[in-house]
């Protein structure tokens, strides 16, 4: 089985790496002429959307530091 990587990048995107395939909200893939690494905009500041084009740059500020989510919730019954 292949494997997808996702790394928030502090101060910028979010990169995928691996075997992965982008769809916009109809169900249509992007072509993503054969890359393996694509990064996928956060700031809303690119141009290129859904994809980083570098626009962040000095707009932008986050620290990625993973932490852990609560417990999922129960469905209410």
């Amino acid at each position: 089985m292949a494997t997808t990587k996702i790394t928030v990048n502090s101060n910028g995107s979010i990169k995928l790496e691996g075997d992965f395939e982008i769809i916009d909200r109809n169900g249509t893939p992007y072509g993503l002429g054969g890359r393996e690494i694509v990064s996928i905009c956060r700031c809303g500041r690119s141009q290129n959307k859904p994809f980083c084009d570098g626009s962040h740059k000095g707009h932008f500020e986050h620290d990625a530091t993973a932490f852990d989510l609560p417990p999922k919730a129960e469905p209410k019954k």
